[in-house]
């Protein structure tokens, strides 16, 4: 599969999973009283799928660590644990619509210095008028959907 409406079609699927994610994540720290314990849940529940998934579809890996891998690709999992305890800790106290919008601006302001500078061995995407203009307004919507009151009654 080679189809750009089909790649953003998963994308817009995988961002729909982020705020769920982020409130069932939330709700579950909240009624265990650790976002430790229901990230460390979250984490079991997905390396046990993971290396499910892994298993039926590759088989058993014949190596893990290859040399000619720079180490800091393997520093992923850090970045994972980062968002999934900050939302899980914050989410519950802010909103997670005012969590989920920061995690947007902050992965906007990410996106634009990895594509323009090509860090981490990424393509390069200039940081064109065009692209400016694009996360300009992009960062005015994050704005706008900031709730700025009290929660609505239900």
């Amino acid at each position: 599969m080679n189809s750009p409406l089909a790649y953003s079609l998963i994308m817009v699927v995988a961002g729909i999973g982020i705020p769920v994610m982020a409130t069932l994540n939330g709700g579950l720290g909240a009624r265990l009283q650790s976002p430790t314990l229901a990230a460390a849940i979250l984490f079991f529940v997905g390396l046990v799928i993971a290396v499910s998934y892994l298993l039926v579809t590759e088989g058993v890996p014949s190596k893990i660590f290859h040399a000619s891998t720079p180490i800091y690709y393997y520093f992923g999992g850090f970045f994972v644990l980062f968002y999934i305890l900050t939302i899980t800790w914050v989410a519950p106290r802010f909103g997670i619509s005012n969590a989920i919008a920061f995690v947007l601006l902050g992965q906007m302001i990410a996106m634009s210095m990895i594509d323009h500078f090509g860090l981490l061995g990424a393509q390069r995407f200039a940081l064109d008028p065009q692209r400016m203009a694009g996360l300009a307004l992009m960062v005015v919507g994050v704005f706008l959907v900031l709730n700025k009151g009290a929660p609505a009654a239900s």
